[in-house]
């Protein structure tokens, strides 16, 4: 073995190179962690709590169809909503403590499809083999004709769901999935939070109720969604007897 050794002047050539690679190195590294978090995003970062808000919901507005799915806590019992929206109704499953019924409109009219148990014919629970899989049409009059059919107008919902109490502060970006997205705190995060889309259309794509009310998710914002009425071997009419809700 052949021991090289070097004098002075080429051991701090040496050093000085390693040195200066070094450095580079913590150099690039600086400089990685310090690029604009926002790059590629849709500049909503940048705006005010207050244009954020009203750019998402114009977006929101833009289109015609929303998915929407909520786990929610309703008087203290959970609650849950799984809804496809349209601009002509909406079709999909709420869940109330537990007990679940399909709800459907198509333009005004309004139907839910339950479990036979859940429909009855005066004091006495309704025949299985005469309402299984069945649809009721909701009389325009009947009392839950108007928060029922709140569940599946797109234009109701989003009214409900982002008409925050309390002054908008903007928050900390975040993300929904894989979705980049800047929130917006209401009252602060007293009156919960929206997500706001930073990539594409600023859609709002999560809302977290305040006070552990729960969460809701906004997806699917312009897919197709088709509703159509049930066929008449799919309906029975049975008035006003349907399942209660207490959203």
């Amino acid at each position: 073995m052949t021991v090289i050794l070097l004098g002075r002047a080429r051991r701090s050539a040496v050093v000085g190179a390693l040195s200066a690679g070094l450095f580079a190195g913590i150099t690039g590294l600086v400089g990685c962690s310090s690029e604009d978090p926002d790059a590629g995003t849709n500049g909503m970062a940048d705006l005010s709590a207050a244009k954020i808000h009203s750019q998402a919901r114009a977006a929101a507005d833009s289109v015609a169809s929303v998915t929407v799915n909520a786990d929610l806590v309703v008087k203290g019992q959970p609650y849950k909503i799984d809804m496809k929206l349209n601009s002509d109704g909406g079709t999909g499953k709420i869940t109330d403590n537990g007990v679940s019924f399909r709800l459907l409109r198509v333009g005004d009219d309004v139907f839910v499809q339950a479990d036979a148990a859940l429909l009855k014919e005066g004091d006495k629970p309704a025949e299985p083999s005469k309402l299984s899989d069945k649809y009721v049409k909701v009389p325009e009059d009947d009392p839950k004709y108007k928060r029922l059919r709140a569940y599946t107008d797109k234009g109701d919902l989003l009214d409900m769901l982002l008409d925050m109490p309390g002054k908008l502060t903007k928050g900390d970006r975040s993300k929904v999935g894989a979705v980049r997205t800047i929130q917006l705190a209401a009252g602060n995060g007293e009156g919960g939070t929206i997500d706001v889309s930073l990539e594409g259309e600023p859609y709002p794509l999560r809302l977290v109720r305040a006070g552990g009310a729960g969460t809701l998710r906004l997806s699917d914002w312009g897919q197709s969604v088709t509703v159509t009425p049930p066929d008449k071997d799919e309906m029975v009419d049975f008035g006003s007897q349907l399942p209660k809700s207490s959203g």
